[in-house]
């Protein structure tokens, strides 16, 4: 990730929350501290709603108080409206150090009437670089949207609205690491990134527009204690049921515009091992 400083209920839900303390919906005075941008990001509404904001001096973000390790973490977003060009709005889990491990969401801004790039990647051990990029079948602009991760010891599952758009597997019995030992937190920000994150940087952010202004509220989180234990029987189970199969590949089929697992000419020697599985 980049910081410059559910609607069927699938089978993984279900089980998810035998092993699962119970719900705790959040409130933002209580769940976050807000890090950087000095009066750019702002909680009212008794701690129900969010706001981050981003202008030609500075962006601004919040992390979580408190780290998980497993579980179920829900935020609803509204995205920068208008011309969004240059901002990005990242959303992910993430550790600390050389070593860290991380689960992404990023928004990339577009011209008014492109759309939105969802990009996620999954980082292990410092590691990257397994980028999957989609459209959105909406417009996360105009109203909120419910981004999710579901993240368990055989598998990360990205949803939007409840649908899943990317699974990512425990690949440790192919030498591939698996985020598991390093409790993260939640993050949040939005910032500058005009020399990237439109186009490969060929469309710049215009600052005529600012302060561009992305919107949280909502956010749930079904954490995993850590006297969890898990069975054998759970680590085997399908994370996903047929229906939710089903929503996964409409989307890969009709809104993923990037896999790392299909480019070829970025991997010469070969894909990454998972990409195999």
């Amino acid at each position: 990730m980049g910081c410059s400083c559910k609607n069927g209920v699938s089978m993984a839900v279900l089980v998810m929350g035998m092993f699962m303390v119970g719900s705790v919906a959040g409130n933002f005075f209580q769940d976050f501290d807000l890090t950087w941008g000095d009066k750019r990001a702002k909680i009212f509404n008794g701690g129900q709603l969010l706001s981050l904001s981003l202008d030609k001096v500075s962006g601004s973000g919040f992390q979580s108080k408190k780290e998980y390790l497993f579980g179920r973490i829900d935020m609803q977003l509204k995205l920068v409206a208008g011309n969004s060009a240059g901002t990005v709005t990242a959303y992910y889990l993430s550790s600390q150090g050389a070593t860290h491990d991380e689960i992404d969401f990023e928004f990339l801004g577009n011209v008014t009437g492109d759309p939105y790039i969802l990009h996620t990647n999954v980082f292990t051990q410092g590691q990257g670089n397994r980028e999957q990029q989609f459209y959105l079948w909406f417009d996360p602009t105009k109203n909120f949207h419910t981004y999710s991760i579901i993240w368990k010891p055989q598998h990360i599952i990205f949803l939007v609205d409840n649908t899943p758009i990317r699974v990512f597997r425990n690949g440790e019995s192919m030498g591939v690491p698996f985020p598991k030992n390093q409790p993260m937190r939640i993050y949040s920000s939005l910032w500058n990134a005009d020399d990237w994150a439109t186009r490969g940087g060929l469309v710049k952010t215009d600052w005529a527009k600012a302060p561009f202004t992305a919107y949280y509220r909502n956010f749930n989180v079904n954490p995993y204690t850590s006297s969890n234990s898990f069975s054998d029987n759970d680590l085997q189970t399908n994370e996903l049921d047929a229906p939710a199969r089903r929503r996964l590949r409409w989307v890969q089929k009709y809104f993923m515009i990037y896999n790392y697992c299909s480019d070829l000419k970025r991997f010469p020697q070969g894909l990454p091992v998972e990409c195999r599985h």
